[in-house]
């Protein structure tokens, strides 16, 4: 895993995950790369930008992966 991305308590949106962990510069090019299958959510292709993540879900993309984690738990 590369990062992990700390996330208030509650869910975040795939599109605005990506953009919170650097992967994307904006929504829109989070769509894109969402809807033309370059995203996986635990291992899996999503192409839901409004997916909700909860804490411990991965995210990968472009040889990145990325591990949401709420603001209290150990990051490893």
């Amino acid at each position: 895993m590369d990062k992990n991305i700390i996330v208030t308590p509650g869910t975040i949106r795939l599109g605005q995950f990506l953009k919170l962990a650097g992967l994307v510069d904006t929504g829109g090019e989070a769509k894109v790369r969402v809807q033309s299958g370059e995203v996986r959510v635990n291992g899996e292709v999503d192409t839901r930008r409004g997916r909700q993540l909860v804490p411990g879900d991965l995210v990968e993309m472009g040889g990145v992966t990325v591990r949401v984690t709420l603001a209290d738990e150990p990051t490893g």
